[in-house]
């Protein structure tokens, strides 16, 4: 009996070892479609539909066009008012702009883009693309279908120069579309901005369009970040007068004009005195977007000043003024 127990063993381990095999080759006929056929060795893979290759095409048809325009003037509007409380201001700046633009915003929240959405006037509304991270918004094939349905996004690489989505976003604007975006890369940290990169520039100066300058305060209150839930606070929405390159003008110098069209804004949001605000811009003197340099306490203090319900000073210049105006 003893001489028979090896070789029972060795008998048991072969049939392990074929079980073992037919469950492998069954788990790798079971990965296509769930998941990508592998690439015959010699052939160049295929690039992954996701991230900055994404396609979007299909979500500027028409079925998709329709389906988010429903969603926007029924669920995200319903939603902004409720939670944003918007007050839109600038409009009238836009009666000059004819044709499609780059809207370049602040960035406070993602609320912003759902705020311009639905505050963006027709006709520009309707052939409305927003620049959206790549790394964050088309990480899957999901979070691309949501993002390029409901919000109309294109990816944007943040990171890296991508020729892919540049070439997407110069394209629509020549075809036009205008364009969301947001200069700064990121959402703010505490409530205050950041320096402007010149990506906007860049695509507006390739394709031939003008830039509206647009500034968005209350929405680091509605859904910082961090925040996994909303809560309401009253918001304001600036729009400022189109740009458009000067002779000889390059990116990086467009970008600080652009930036300070944006200040601009922010100061006249803040104070509710229009004039003072312009007088302040031409004379380079408004309050940069970065906030004060102070500890975290004091810059959240220096966004706090109450504000009425059309957004203006609650409080005036007699009696107490806004940072760093005193």
């Amino acid at each position: 009996m003893s001489s028979d127990k090896p070789g029972i063993s060795h008998l048991g381990a072969k049939r392990a070892q074929r079980t073992r095999a037919s469950v492998t080759r069954i788990m790798r006929g079971a990965e296509f479609p769930l998941r990508a056929a592998a690439t015959p060795r010699g052939q160049t893979p295929l690039p992954v539909n996701a991230g900055a290759n994404y396609d979007t095409d299909w979500a500027r048809r028409f079925p998709a066009r329709v389906a988010r325009r429903v969603a926007r003037d029924t669920i995200v509007r319903t939603l902004v008012r409720y939670y944003a409380q918007p007050t839109i201001k600038g409009v009238d700046r836009l009666s000059e702009l004819d044709g499609p633009a780059v809207f370049a915003a602040n960035h406070q929240s993602h609320v912003d883009t759902a705020v311009i959405a639905t505050s963006v006037p027709e006709p520009w509304c309707n052939r409305l693309v927003v620049g959206a991270a790549a790394d964050y918004f088309f990480g899957n094939r999901a979070t691309s279908a949501i993002s390029a349905l409901f919000v109309g996004a294109i990816p944007i690489e943040r990171t890296a120069l991508n020729r892919r989505t540049i070439d997407k976003a110069v394209t629509l604007l020549r075809g036009g579309w205008s364009l969301v975006i947001y200069p700064e890369g990121g959402r703010s940290r505490d409530g205050w901005g950041q320096q402007f990169r010149p990506g906007a520039a860049f695509l507006a100066k390739q394709a031939g369009v003008p830039v509206v300058p647009v500034h968005i305060r209350g929405t680091f209150d509605i859904l910082r970040k961090g925040r996994a839930w909303p809560r309401r606070a009253r918001s304001v929405i600036n729009f400022g007068r189109p740009l458009s390159f000067d002779e000889g003008e390059n990116n990086r110098r467009f970008t600080r004009r652009l930036q300070a069209a944006v200040e601009g804004l922010a100061d006249e949001t803040a104070t509710g005195n229009w004039f003072a605000a312009r007088r302040r811009l031409h004379s380079a003197d408004s309050p940069g977007l970065e906030g004060p340099t102070a500890s975290a306490w004091r810059r959240r203090w220096a966004l706090t000043e109450p504000t009425r319900p059309d957004g203006t000073s609650a409080t005036t210049a007699a009696s107490k003024r806004r940072w760093p105006y005193v």
